[in-house]
């Protein structure tokens, strides 16, 4: 092993422990791999930067702006509604309707963009038909996921693979070469998930429900006591605010951010911050109890929290999303999202160890909203926080309908029959779409997630560093000398179950990154078409069901969907053992070597 190989080595390694471990987001991590080796020297400037005009970067910000843009029109809106319409007549019929209508969706769209259109109308089914959300959310996500390996549209990751093998002078990814094996998977992992997964998956009983939208858990939230108070001076054990409701008190906050630990005998003085956790139904009746003030900002207004027009809401922060590693305080998130107020937040990493308006947001929380109709709009419309309670549709537009649906057809058309690359048809499609006016400018680009594409130029970085440096032949040939012995078929399921395993511990994108040139490298080790390994590393890095942070839409159903990490492991794990096996089978039957 040469220095070189080493120091690359080294540098990915670091990478993984980071992507494993989550302290820095993925797109900052991707883009330090590349620096570093570009600082060090084994990669130039232009080797380094390649991943910007990389013909995978650019088809993916393409196909963000079209997937906005025809979510724009409200044809998908209104799919949603007519949806739980027809598949409320049984469980089972549901399940299957909804994997299937996902499946379809996530063949073209992106996958986490359909989890995020479907999941507020599921969770108002799971309240409408007395279901558990626990039950539908994660055959939603997963349904999704197998839908994304049908096409080379479905997900970010089977264009990123595409992208690296015609960097490395192969040809690249038809738009529907990967459809038959991807079917494969998505009609077994139906089966699996109605006559097994489903008997798996947790059954948590909704609790009480609050107006039009589910109580999804506890929720941390400050009041502050104010000097009409009854019980000033008075101990918690004597206290009516806490015997009579079902708030529970954590923490006092007196004199200056002194932080106090709250005993049976501490008493309550006047301007004492408390820190407590109770439901939705609660924190609505607090806002009439006399002597305390709710609340979430420094700032709050009194008026703007009693007013009888406003209403709860809730809303989960998405993967990749700006709110990420920011305050409600930072953010002054009362400004950003037109009068729209937090008044409580459910973290997933358990109590907030500082004040509510000070806490660092995270992928998967849930945020409890006070606003009008009309304000909340403003989060509705916004990519990075998803609303779970129901809200009006949509309006309909035709014309807009119609022209985004000839717009994605001929996409697909230039490019099926060789005419233009996809990432030539998908940009001059997004570029049609601002022209004819179903999305504006700024609309394009906000609908482009640029988090994604900063990490798909950096991980990129990671193959070309392995192929100049030898390093790619050297793990190449280390997997054939385990495996080789076996035959091609034993090389291509060890690659398969390395990659899944992976992708359930950090980014698939990533691992795709890092594995696809390893593929390339034992296929030529080996004497064998390289094409049946990248499918193993493409179908595989995105079949990802074990982990709620192995894949985004598994993040995002998280909380919405009360999970721990064991169901994940429990549903998932014999899912991802089943289709290793039919990977083994039928990838090298499809894509012979």
């Amino acid at each position: 092993m040469t220095f070189e190989i080493g120091l690359t080595l080294s540098i990915i390694g670091v990478a993984v422990v980071l992507f494993f471990t989550e302290k820095l987001s993925i797109d900052t991590v991707s883009i330090g791999v590349m620096v570093l080796f570009l600082l060090t020297g084994i990669l130039d400037v232009k080797e380094g930067l390649a991943g910007f005009s990389n013909s995978a970067t650019l088809t993916v910000a393409a196909m963000f702006v079209l997937s906005a843009a025809i979510f724009s029109t409200g044809i998908l809106d209104s799919f949603s509604y007519k949806l739980s319409k027809q598949a409320e007549k049984s469980e089972f019929k549901l399940l299957l309707t909804l994997m299937l209508a996902a499946g379809l969706l996530s063949a073209f769209i992106n996958d986490t963009a359909v989890v995020a259109l479907l999941m507020p109308a599921v969770i108002q089914i799971a309240k409408n038909n007395q279901i558990p959300a626990s039950k539908l959310l994660m055959p939603l996500s997963f349904g999704a996921l197998m839908g994304g390996v049908c096409t080379l549209l479905g997900t970010s990751t089977n264009i990123l693979v595409s992208g690296i093998a015609e960097r490395s002078g192969l040809p690249g990814f038809g738009i529907f070469e990967m459809t038959i094996m991807g079917s494969i998977f998505l009609v077994i992992g139906i089966l699996y998930m109605l006559f097994v997964g489903r008997f798996l998956l947790p059954k948590r009983k909704n609790k009480e429900l609050f107006g039009d939208t589910i109580d999804l858990g506890n929720y941390l939230s400050e009041l502050l006591i104010e000097s009409d108070f009854s019980q000033l001076d008075e101990p918690v054990s004597k206290q009516k605010l806490f015997s009579q409701l079902p708030v529970k008190p954590l923490q006092i906050i007196r004199d200056d951010d002194r932080k106090i630990r709250v005993y049976q005998n501490t008493a309550i003085q006047e301007g004492d911050l408390i820190r407590f956790s109770t439901d939705k139904e609660t924190i609505e009746k607090l806002k009439s109890y006399p002597g305390i003030k709710l609340k979430a900002e420094l700032v709050w207004n009194e008026d703007l929290v009693t007013s009888d027009e406003e209403r709860l809401y809730e809303a989960v922060i998405t993967p990749n999303s700006f709110l990420i590693n920011k305050s409600i305080k930072e953010l002054n998130f009362k400004e950003l999202f037109n009068q729209v107020l937090v008044i409580g937040i459910r973290h997933r990493s358990g109590m907030l160890k500082t004040l509510l308006t000070r806490t660092n947001l995270a992928s998967g929380d849930i945020l409890l909203l006070r606003g009008t109709e009309e304000s909340i709009q403003s989060v509705q419309e916004t990519e990075g926080l998803l609303l779970i309670s129901e809200t009006k549709n949509k309006n309909l537009n035709k014309s807009k309908i119609f022209l985004s649906l000839l717009i994605m057809v001929s996409v697909l058309l230039l490019s099926i029959l060789n005419i233009f690359p996809i990432v030539v048809s998908a940009l001059a499609g997004a570029v049609a779409m601002v022209i004819v006016g179903v999305i504006n400018t700024e609309q394009a680009y906000k609908a482009i997630d640029w988090k994604v594409i900063l990490m798909l130029a950096g991980i990129l970085s990671m193959g070309t560093a392995l192929e100049k440096t030898g390093g790619s032949a050297l793990l190449g040939e280390s997997i054939v000398n385990i495996l080789g012995g076996f035959g091609p078929r034993y090389v291509l399921s060890g690659i398969f179950v390395l990659t899944f395993l992976l992708t359930n511990v950090m980014s698939n994108n990533a691992t795709a990154a890092l594995l696809a040139p390893i593929a390339i490298s034992v296929a030529e080790s080996m004497g064998v078409d390289s094409r049946p390994m990248l499918m193993a590393v493409t179908f595989a890095a995105s079949l990802s069901f074990m982990t709620p942070m192995g894949y985004q839409t598994n993040t995002m159903i998280y909380a919405p969907g009360n999970y721990l990490f064991k169901d994940y492991l429990v549903v998932g794990t014999p899912l991802n053992i089943l289709f290793w096996i039919v990977g083994t089978i039928g990838i090298p039957i499809l894509f012979p070597f």
